[in-house]
């Protein structure tokens, strides 16, 4: 056999192996029979955005100006149930259009929690009384914004956590 035959009958067999150990894997995982399409579309994206091929990355795009922010920091600290926000991080970017005048952002920010535990029932003067520093989280939100011309207004109504990440070791000493 010829060596380009070789080599082409090694990646099939690659391929096959490397397919059948992602079924088995999948359906160990998941206690599911696997989802051909699904699975398919996964390493189609992944293969996609390792070469760049597609849509674009977020890393190209930039942050929009967001224009009513007092009140975006107000919804988002109520709604993520936090005590503060650090505004510097405030970030909102164009995910997609809706139509001609609104379009749906990402919004992200750090923001913090104060944690006090306290000891002992409600009645009682007795107990332990703890006061550790601050928690800080990653939240991610979507929301509904309405282009302007110099930036964004976000409708706080439309604010939606996507998901709230605790960051660790934010408050080291030396």
């Amino acid at each position: 056999m010829s060596r380009l035959v070789k080599v082409l009958l090694f990646l099939g067999f690659f391929f096959l192996f490397f397919e059948a150990g992602l079924l088995s894997s999948y359906t160990i995982v998941t206690g599911n029979a696997p989802d051909m399409d699904k699975l398919i579309g996964m390493q189609i994206d992944a293969i996609s955005s390792i070469f760049n091929f597609g849509g674009n990355s977020l890393d190209n795009k930039k942050a929009l100006v967001i224009l009513n922010k007092e009140e975006v920091v107000e919804a988002l600290k109520t709604k993520a149930g936090m005590d503060g926000i650090n505004t510097n991080t405030l970030v909102a970017y164009h995910v997609q259009n809706n139509d001609n005048n609104t379009i749906l952002v990402n919004i992200t920010a750090m923001l913090y929690k104060d944690v006090q535990i306290g000891g002992g029932s409600k009645n009682s003067t007795r107990g332990q009384i703890v006061i550790s520093p601050q928690e800080t989280y990653s939240v991610t939100a979507t929301a509904i914004a309405t282009k302007k011309n110099t930036g964004i207004t976000v409708d706080v109504d439309s604010i939606q956590v996507t998901s709230t990440r605790k960051l660790y070791n934010t408050n080291k000493t030396s």
